[in-house]
């Protein structure tokens, strides 16, 4: 750590650095930023930088206000869109009480702890994130709603169009970043893109998924569009989501590989699955936490309703892929549930905590599901034993405060504040979605 430190105050100097941004999440996974001046930096490493918590979302009481940002110095990187004049670069940071000890409600420390128990057990957990959004002409719209930048569908290529030259730009831009990108490719809806992050371990790709958002606004601005997260900002087109491909390592070794196994699946891998199956209806606050979140769940579009899992299913909650069959590295399954604007750092840690209970407790996969969950009657899918997912954040809430999976994997402070900000009337939550909510067709509740 030492060596990274010197590293970055030596990188500042060199390249003429102007301003350092330390960054960090609030509860609800907003990014929040100070700036300080490159003399600061090194004080900050050995000290922290002290701040009123209690001004954050979720962070703290007024009457335990001060904390601390300590910088973590493996996070360094310099911002391309500040340009050449006056450098700028970021750090992450981690948030401490005045007694050194890790700040409750920070959601970076929510993840570390839940990794560090899978250490426990002899795991590493990695995750790679496929990243949807959508680009508009701009944040204002008329009343026939938002205007997406084009009308081309999934994989559609569009010569010199915006989201192809804008997808090119961003890539760019994080590549730069230390960010590797897999893949990039125009989604089904309007104006819909997607951006593959390369797999990493869990907390590089929450950290990634944060400079992510942060890139493709920045980028938006730059080309003169709007990008949104919104979980569903066109009623008659498809939600974005955040496929996220999950495996837990051994060393070198991938967990979940097994040749012998159905799909090339270890028990292991099998067990992680179930307690993903099985969970899922109680993290789901977390990992789809807005109103609007659950327009997505609910209207199709190979979005998930229903708790299930399969091979080559799209309409499953969880996916086991076998692209690479033979190749061990590449076992891995996949969480459809979860959407683009959930707060990484929680949402990564409910699912690792969800799938070690399924290795702890030996559970058991029910059943896959081989049909089109969609296109199957209501009493087909109870004859099959399909537990819907919550259809409303408010459902979703009821079932998270009576689960202890939950409440210990995010600790008392988090777990309650997110049961009180997310149960707030309309008046007052309405800060916590975009315009398009308020003013929309959809509907609200």
């Amino acid at each position: 750590m030492d060596k990274q430190r010197d590293f970055v105050l030596r990188t500042i100097e060199e390249r003429g650095v102007k301003f350092v941004r330390l960054w960090f999440t609030d509860v609800v996974g907003t990014l929040k930023m100070v700036a300080v001046a490159p003399a600061e930096v090194e004080g900050a490493f050995a000290e922290g930088l002290g701040f009123d918590g209690s001004a954050i979302e979720g962070f703290s009481r007024a009457y335990e206000a001060d904390v601390l940002a300590h910088p973590d110095p493996t996070t360094f990187q310099i911002l391309p869109w500040r340009g050449e004049v006056d450098p700028t670069a970021r750090m992450f940071c981690d948030i401490t009480t005045p007694d050194g000890q890790p700040a409750a409600a920070d959601p970076r420390h929510v993840l570390k702890r839940t990794l560090a128990k899978a250490a426990e057990r002899g795991f590493t957990f990695y995750t790679h994130p496929e990243i949807e959004f959508y680009l508009l002409k701009s944040s204002k719209y008329g009343p026939e709603g938002p205007q997406p930048v084009d009308a081309a569908g999934y994989f559609d290529n569009v010569p010199g169009g915006t989201a192809h030259d804008f997808r090119r730009r961003a890539v760019r831009m994080l590549e730069d970043l230390g960010i590797s990108v897999e893949f990039s490719h125009h989604e089904a809806g309007p104006g819909q893109n997607e951006i593959d992050l390369r797999y990493a371990d869990a907390l590089t790709t929450a950290d990634n998924i944060m400079t992510f958002r942060t890139v493709v606004k920045e980028v938006a601005i730059e080309q003169g569009v709007y990008a949104t997260f919104m979980p569903k900002p066109l009623a008659a087109h498809p939600g974005s989501g955040m496929h996220t491909h999950l495996s837990l390592f051994e060393g070198d070794t991938n967990a979940f590989f097994d040749p012998a196994g159905q799909y090339q699946l270890s028990k292991i891998g099998r067990q992680f699955a179930a307690g993903l199956l099985k969970h899922a209806p109680e993290i789901t606050a977390v990992t789809n936490q807005f109103v609007n979140s659950y327009k997505r769940l609910w209207t199709g579009d190979e979005a998930p309703s229903y708790v299930t899992w399969g091979h080559n299913n799209r309409s499953a909650l969880v996916r086991v892929p076998l692209y690479k069959p033979g190749k061990g590295q590449s076992a891995r399954v996949e969480y459809r549930g979860m959407d683009s604007a959930a707060n990484p750092y929680l949402a990564f840690s409910l699912l690792l905590a969800a799938g070690l209970k399924g290795i702890e407790e030996g559970y058991e996969l029910p059943p896959e599901a081989e049909n089109t969950v969609w296109e199957l009657s209501e009493t087909e899918r109870r004859a099959l034993g399909y537990q819907p997912l919550p259809s409303s954040l408010d459902r979703a809430l009821g079932l998270m405060e009576e689960s202890e999976l939950v409440a210990e994997t995010l600790g008392e402070q988090v777990f309650n504040y997110v049961l009180l900000n997310k149960r707030r009337d309309w008046a007052a939550y309405r800060a916590q979605v975009t315009p398009y909510e308020l003013d929309s067709n959809l509907e609200i509740l």
